[in-house]
């Protein structure tokens, strides 16, 4: 860390190296820098700290959480840390992403920060965000040598002023963090199973770095989306809808290079306009197809079969769409895998409308596998009878359909998953949730069970739905889902 002491160029000592605990993060192969050098490096820097910042949206919006958080829990300290780097090899890192929870309650999105909600006495919370800021030219090597963190290496970080007014929060340096946990109140910690940054919570005592029932009301909180998220997610989604259209406007490139051509092609749309992919694409193509996640995405694409592409853009503000479409390669389906189509997308559309403001969360579900079974069944692919295969003593069907139809989305794509059962897959969707419906079918390579012809299918649809005060409304309607609808969608 580095020292948080105001000194000038002048009040340095350039003639000494600094001290281990401040010392900047460096790699082996890289230089020693000679005294000189050190002492010019900290000087004839311009003032670089930005004037202009005004309070955001998504700060308005994030008090208003910080609130909800403070009442569910009077009088106990609260701790939400944003998480630390981690290494993918050697001294390379992964891109950082902050913790969902830290981001819905603050809207920042900077590395080795925590928010802290301190009780103040008066059944409410005072909110203090700690975090690494810029640091300082006039003094310290962190800004031109450090790899983790310095500005030259790894980008500029913002200041503590500038992250104060953006999103109305106090603002101090994670080097004073230890300082929140020096009064006895009783503290809970937002932490997963990841121990990366148990240095930033070094001053809370090891039986407070985990609690599940912060998890789960923090999950619980964001269960129903207010409209800056609504906001964000319906960019999300009309972004997706443009990267699946690059790929389809890229077939002869798909063609010649398979998988990988359409998870790259995608992958452009999404850092060009959003963050990135809300989760590692699935592109997956014949056989790949009956994979639930099939995540290589380093096969062939040849005509005759189909391509089940699963994939969704998470926008600058780290909201995810998550949608899948099946397609024919050549552009039109053959009557068999039309018909099969037809079927996966009636299930959808009948737990779509299964759904509804009060309505038991695996309404959805338990209505879209109705129609596949007995689309099974009257296609003579089941072993058994519709009513047996239905029995929940049997559900044998659960061979070719595998999953569940559906799961909350938002700022992670299976969002508020510490949520009690009882508040989320047992209890009634109500305005606001937004949730996938995303039934399918799979006939494995290997399956003697189905027609030689059938094996090496799948097909999933998948949509983005809103539960409204009406009914419901899909997000992702826009983007063709009908036999028709793929056709013309390819062919143009």
């Amino acid at each position: 860390m580095t020292d948080t002491t105001e000194t000038t160029a002048t009040d340095a000592t350039p003639d000494t190296a600094p001290d281990a605990a401040d010392a900047p993060k460096t790699a082996t192969h890289d230089n020693e820098p000679s005294q000189k050098l050190r002492a010019f490096m900290n000087s004839g820097w311009a003032d670089s700290e930005r004037h202009d910042l005004a309070l955001s949206d998504v700060g308005v919006w994030a008090a208003k959480r910080r609130d909800a958080l403070s009442q569910a829990f009077p009088g106990e300290r609260l701790v939400i840390p944003a998480g630390t780097y981690k290494v993918r090899s050697n001294d390379t890192d992964y891109v950082f992403r902050p913790h969902t929870d830290y981001v819905w309650l603050t809207g920042n999105q900077t590395s080795d920060a925590v928010l802290v909600l301190e009780p103040n006495g008066t059944s409410s919370h005072d909110a203090v965000l700690y975090f690494r800021p810029r640091a300082d030219r006039s003094q310290g090597e962190e800004f031109w040598r450090d790899r983790m963190y310095g500005e030259m290496w790894a980008g500029r970080r913002p200041s503590l002023t500038e992250t104060a007014k953006e999103f109305g929060i106090e603002t101090r340096h994670v080097d004073q963090l230890a300082d929140a946990f020096k009064s006895d109140v009783p503290t809970r910690v937002r932490r997963d199973e990841d121990e990366s940054i148990a240095s930033l919570l070094s001053g809370a005592r090891t039986d407070q770095l985990k609690d599940g029932e912060l998890a789960a009301t923090l999950s619980e909180l964001r269960l129903v989306k207010d409209a800056y998220e609504l906001e964000q997610l319906r960019d999300a989604v009309a972004i997706t809808h443009r990267g699946f259209s690059d790929v389809l406007a890229e077939m002869d490139k798909v063609r010649q290079y398979g998988e990988r051509w359409i998870e790259g092609t995608f992958w452009r749309r999404a850092r060009a306009e959003g963050n990135d992919v809300g989760y590692t694409s699935i592109a997956a193509a014949g056989p790949h197809a009956t994979t639930l996640h099939w995540i290589e995405n380093d096969g062939p694409v040849n005509d005759g079969t189909l391509m089940l592409l699963d994939m969704g853009v998470e926008n600058r503000q780290l909201y995810t769409a998550d949608i899948t479409r099946t397609l024919p390669v050549n552009g039109e389906f053959t009557p068999r895998q039309r018909d099969l189509y037809q079927l996966v997308l009636d299930s959808q559309n009948a737990g779509i409308a299964a759904l509804g403001p009060g309505a038991p969360f695996r309404a959805g579900h338990e209505a879209a596998m109705e129609v596949i079974v007995r689309g099974l069944d009257a296609m003579e692919l089941l072993p058994v009878s519709a009513e047996e295969a239905l029995d929940p003593e049997s559900r044998l069907y659960q061979r070719y359909t595998l999953h569940g139809v559906s799961h909350m989305l938002g700022l992670d794509v299976h969002d508020c998953a510490s949520a009690r059962s009882e508040n989320y897959r047992q209890g009634p969707v109500q305005p606001g949730y937004v949730l996938t419906v995303e039934p399918g079918l799979y006939f494995q390579s290997d399956d003697l069970t189905v027609p030689e012809d059938l094996r090496g299918i799948g097909i999933r649809i998948e949509d983005d739905v809103l539960i409204t005060a009406e009914g419901t409304e899909n997000l992702s309607e826009a983007m063709p889902r009908t036999v028709e609808g793929l056709q013309n969608w390819m062919a143009s």
